[in-house]
């Protein structure tokens, strides 16, 4: 049952993954048809990540009262009708609307089913689940070109994946006695009382674990959002390239957490986040030397990607043991809502400074956060070791 439950989690895992690549794949298509500005992107992406922090500030409550099972089920079918209404839209602003049960939706996965990993399963499953997330969000972009390559129908990219996600959603809702069966064999803490946001971050710690959270988030995407313009504009480097390297540093954080999950038992959460910001700060370093080697910066991006592959899942797995199983729902969702807070400003931030100053600075805005990293991640093992 347990090994079952497991196979269950990291399906939604997938089916999380999956609606992650397709507007950035189907907009250069989406935009010509509705004639909007390319850059309506944005908006559209900015509304899901605002309901992603709403619903990861509610996670604790909902998944106390309704269980995570339910959450984890309804969440997905709301997505499933998000990304449905999607396919039927044929002006932009449906899409806007639709975002909002899209991003609530996610977020509500994310918070809900990483507690669940982090309280019940060992470390290596935690390094997995987030590679099964890797998977459906690098398997969205085919479908979407398969559907694009039928005469430039993105609606059709829309409505696979929707369906698949009703799929998923079927086999949640079957599951659901197999989550009820731990609830009531007292596995989860989901029956005691929601703590406050207020109540949460005062608990010694959170704000440490907060701030990590925050300057990961915004590394990461960061340097994968901009690491093919850096390429191209400040180190000449052809695009055809760029884009190729660029797209390895996803790869790198895929594959670096299947093989994290072997060893992570093994080496511990504190560890993998201290080995893994060495690495990235290793391949930031490689990035920023003012070699005309470019060999030497396209390696250092690979290795950004292997770097950052342990830290995420770790911080996530190690937050029962910090702050204690009956206050980590509440932790997780606010966690989940500081990476999406860094994840979704601190890009941007960059490409301001891009703009108005020089793009060589990419390396370095990534150091900035690398470091910030490190201190506050430091900080938070000495508090929770004095606690």
């Amino acid at each position: 049952m347990v090994s079952l439950l497991l196979a269950i989690i990291y399906l939604a895992f997938i089916s999380l993954g999956l609606p992650d690549s397709l507007l950035g794949s189907a907009w250069p298509v989406m935009y010509e048809q509705f004639g909007v500005p390319l850059s309506y992107a944005g908006i559209i992406s900015m509304i899901i990540s605002g309901g992603t922090i709403i619903s990861s500030l509610m996670s604790d409550r909902l998944t106390r009262k309704f269980g995570a099972g339910l959450v984890t089920a309804v969440s997905t079918l709301l997505t499933a009708l998000a990304l449905f209404g999607f396919s039927l839209s044929r002006s932009y602003i449906p899409l806007c609307v639709l975002a909002v049960p899209y991003g609530l939706g996610a977020g509500a996965i994310d918070a809900a089913l990483n507690n669940y990993v982090a309280l019940h399963y060992a470390s290596r499953h935690m390094s997995w689940l987030h590679c099964f997330w890797g998977v459906g969000a690098a398997i969205s972009p085919y479908i979407m070109g398969y559907s694009l390559s039928k005469d430039l129908n993105w609606s059709l990219g829309y409505r696979i994946v929707s369906i698949i996600q009703i799929c998923f959603t079927a086999v949640l809702f079957i599951s659901l006695p197999l989550w009820r069966k731990n609830r009531e064999n007292g596995h989860t803490t989901e029956n005691s009382r929601p703590l406050t946001l207020k109540e949460a971050v005062s608990i010694k710690g959170v704000k440490l674990v907060l701030a990590a959270f925050f300057s990961y988030c915004a590394l990461e995407w960061t340097a994968c959002l901009w690491a093919s313009s850096y390429l191209v504009e400040y180190r000449q480097i052809d695009a055809n390239t760029a884009a190729r390297f660029a797209s390895l540093l996803f790869i790198g954080i895929t594959v670096g957490r299947f093989l994290c999950g072997f060893i992570a038992d093994k080496v511990g959460d504190k560890n993998l986040i201290r080995i893994g910001t060495a690495v990235t700060m290793f391949g930031i370093v490689l990035v920023a030397l003012p070699l005309k080697v470019d060999s030497i910066a396209l390696a250092g991006l690979i290795i950004i990607g292997f770097g950052c592959a342990p830290i995420y899942p770790s911080i996530i797995h190690s937050t029962p043991v910090n702050f204690g199983k009956e206050n980590s729902q509440a932790i997780v969702g606010i966690q989940m809502a500081s990476a999406y807070v860094g994840s979704t400003f601190m890009p941007p931030v960059f490409g301001m400074l891009a703009d108005n100053i020089s793009m060589g600075l990419y390396p370095f805005y990534l150091m900035f956060f690398g470091v910030l990293m490190v201190i506050m991640s430091e900080r938070l093992n000495k508090t929770v070791a004095k606690a």
